[in-house]
């Protein structure tokens, strides 16, 4: 059966992954409410449409950080990629690379910074977890600068990590042939069976939980590399994470995994868009599964956007042709969407091209300042 649609790899991955690894990257915190809401609010966008505008020529082409990429998708860091396909993060990177755009690696991945390198050129961001012991952390900032990685995603939602059930109920754990293999020489890249989630312990374990303002700050001062806060939901963490010298902000919510009932991030981009006022670019990930919500994000002030369990399901589904499947589907969707509603390049892509059900005054929650 042909795949016309993003979504449709979920069902083959569930087919074809161990119940423990489906578990492991379908499932959201608690009541999956955010994990559902994630996806709905989206549907509560609608489009107004633009007409008779010569469409002939379009230019999804943008610039992250200072570096050109072929569109405003871009893959978000999901951890243990080998346990979807014995080629994970390598076909990952090479998907990316072909597509001309930026891949994000897990500090969690199942294949070290070197490795990802050596699959060729491209731009790739490094996802970083402030460990206790701040030489690994670095030692890796240091690994990953050396390696060619770009910038560092620094994830600031997990101080400890989500309740997630179908973990505990499966006891999830990285299975034995696996590592995690940036702290391979560390004596951090195994996991210990738990009577909860494997992955839970090895957190609460390793995973600094004073992490604060201060270290963003520290981080600068051991990489010239640029840092994203990535996990920022509000206007005052925006302001914040700006004081404290962050090049960039992605509103993320750790795809529904660590506190259950925040809102969907693009209802909450808007607001930390307009704290940015312009002076760091704000991306977002979660929830995005066609072109559409692509467009509704860049409309709403998003810079750009990134894709994570997308690539794990079709990885999972058909390797490295999976997920160039999925980057050329999504590529397409977006550019079909922005021709219908009449815009030719990103920068005509307006707050005027979308209705939010929350423009309507009754539906407003109390204004926020």
């Amino acid at each position: 059966m042909e795949i016309t649609n993003v979504m449709e790899y979920e069902a083959i991955a569930k087919q074809k992954l161990p119940k423990m690894v489906f578990d492991y990257y379908a499932s959201g915190a608690e009541d999956q409410w955010t994990l559902a809401e994630n996806r709905n609010a989206f549907s509560r966008i609608l489009f107004r449409p633009r007409i008779l505008i010569d469409v002939s020529k379009i230019d999804m082409a943008t610039t992250v950080l200072g570096f050109k990429i072929s569109m405003p998708i871009m893959i978000a860091p999901t951890a243990m990629q080998k346990m979807a396909h014995p080629e994970g993060e390598y076909a990952t990177a090479r998907a990316a690379s072909a597509a001309g755009t930026i891949m994000t690696l897990s500090s969690w991945a199942t294949s070290s910074v070197e490795e990802v390198a050596s699959t060729g050129p491209g731009i790739r961001f490094f996802q970083l977890y402030v460990y206790k012991d701040r030489n690994v952390v670095a030692q890796l900032v240091r690994r990953a600068e050396r390696a060619g990685f770009k910038a560092i995603a620094l994830t600031v939602d997990t101080p400890r990590l989500g309740r997630r059930e179908a973990d505990i109920k499966n006891r999830f754990t990285l299975p034995p042939f696996l590592t995690l293999k940036n702290f391979e020489g560390l004596d951090l890249g195994k996991m210990d069976m738990a009577d909860d989630s494997g992955l839970a312990s090895y957190v609460a374990g390793q995973i600094d939980r004073t992490l604060s303002w201060k270290d963003v700050e520290w981080l600068q001062t051991i990489t010239k590399l640029p840092i994203l806060v990535k996990g920022v939901l509000t206007a005052e963490d925006t302001r914040l994470s700006i004081q404290a010298g962050a090049a960039g902000i992605i509103v993320s919510n750790h795809g529904a995994r660590q506190l259950d009932y925040v809102p969907s991030t693009i209802m909450a981009l808007e607001e930390v868009v307009k704290a940015a006022q312009g002076r760091v670019p704000v991306f977002l990930d979660g929830g995005v599964r066609r072109g559409t919500d692509v467009f509704k994000a860049l409309a709403l002030g998003a810079s750009g956007i990134f894709i994570g369990r997308p690539v794990v399901f079709s990885l999972a589904s058909e390797g490295e042709t999976g997920v160039r499947k999925v980057l050329q589907m999504l590529r397409e969707e977006f550019e079909l969407t922005m021709a219908l509603s009449g815009c030719r390049s990103l920068k005509e892509i307006t707050r005027a091209h979308i209705v939010a059900d929350w423009d309507h005054p009754r539906n407003r929650l109390a204004p926020r300042l």
